[in-house]
């Protein structure tokens, strides 16, 4: 699967709302340290803001009250958002003590008075899983990166990228079916990016739903018509099928994307060869065979084209000329694969109809030790 890298987006900017709450003095004290970090950008600020909303909560009685609590969450989950460094030397049991002070108001009825300052402290949360998550993918440790990315997404549920974090992290821990659900919930959504719809068709492929791969891919094709990604990747489901009715329409597209792959020249080929568009087959085999001619399926598929040619024509001349190419395009199949007995099989075919008893008795002899 082609993995693309992922972009660490911040989710918010700092403070979009008013932080007026009524406050009493003290608290003033902090939301003036908060607004001198917004126009400074300078962390003593972060520090100074800390230490004062730290000296109002030390009761039991303080814990309970809302006010502080709403600001010690906006002040912790600031210095989470953007000291990414620990320039302020917080301790290890930092991050969970910020959770659990902004669990705690959730849970606080009155909080609902006040969406903007818990959506702020939740998305600051989420911007620390998601780059803590990213730290531990860059060290490949996906199991860690799987669980920042969880939490999250819990606070951050409208952000639909981190249901990509969480598919690639699944797929490189072999969890190809949790990896399938986020991407499918990741396009879903309104907006789509062509990467997303590849990676969620290639990894339903690999758990063997090509029907949902086959309709993500043509929502992906419906918005985007010219990705040249999704019209392969819809082309390799069809000639895996081999389905090549509904191959053929692709064909023109791809090629004009791909024409020096032989490996694509030879899908084309092997296409019209099976709806007996002989003339075209024999022109895409030639292309492929001169871009790789160490290739055994495009060479063999020549000769046996040559060969079936040959039974129907009616003319002796063609069904001879037939026979010919056949006969060398055949040839050339067994010295790139000396054991592959099918090819020596029509060539034993070719020989005995042609009566070049030379050429039979040498067949027959590479047959024989082939199956003895």
């Amino acid at each position: 699967m082609q993995c693309r890298k992922f972009i660490l987006l911040v989710l918010l900017p700092l403070f979009t709302t008013s932080l007026a709450f009524g406050q009493s003095e003290p608290l003033k004290v902090v939301v003036n340290y908060l607004g001198f970090y917004k126009e400074k950008k300078d962390l003593k600020y972060l520090a100074a803001a800390k230490k004062s909303i730290d000296s109002l909560v030390v009761t039991k009685k303080d814990s309970a009250n809302l006010e502080k609590r709403v600001y010690q969450s906006l002040v912790y989950s600031t210095i989470l958002n953007v000291d990414t460094l620990n320039q302020l030397n917080q301790p290890a049991d930092f991050f969970p003590k910020t959770v659990d002070i902004v669990e705690k108001i959730s849970a606080n009825r009155r909080i609902r008075n006040h969406p903007e300052k818990l959506a702020f402290a939740r998305q600051c949360i989420a911007n620390y899983c998601i780059r803590r998550g990213f730290g531990y993918m860059n060290k490949s440790d996906f199991l860690n990166a799987d669980t920042y990315f969880r939490m999250a997404q819990q606070y951050a549920p409208a952000y639909k990228p981190i249901n990509a974090y969480i598919a690639y992290s699944n797929n490189k821990l072999g969890k190809l079916q949790d990896a399938a659900r986020f991407y499918n919930n990741l396009v879903a959504a309104d907006s789509m990016k062509a990467e997303y719809i590849q990676n969620a068709a290639n990894i339903n492929i690999a758990i063997g739903d090509t029907v949902k791969a086959l309709e993500i891919i043509k929502k992906g094709r419906a918005l985007m018509p010219g990705d040249k990604f999704l019209i392969l990747d819809e082309a390799n489901i069809y000639n895996n099928k081999k389905d090549y009715k509904a191959l053929e329409p692709l064909l023109g597209n791809l090629l004009a994307d791909n024409k020096n792959n032989p490996d694509i020249l030879f899908v084309a080929a092997n296409c019209y060869d099976h709806l007996n568009q002989y003339d075209k087959a024999e022109d895409y085999y030639l292309k492929a065979v001169d871009l790789n001619s160490t290739a055994f399926d495009p060479v063999f598929n020549l000769g046996l084209l040559y060969y079936r040619k040959s039974v129907t024509d009616k003319a002796e001349d063609d069904v001879l000329k037939n026979l010919y190419y056949a006969a060398k395009w055949l040839e050339k199949a067994n010295e790139i694969s000396p054991n592959d007995i099918k090819s020596l099989q029509i060539l034993q075919h070719i020989y005995t109809q042609t009566g070049n008893t030379k050429q039979l008795n040498k067949i027959n002899s590479k047959i024989k030790q082939l199956t003895i």
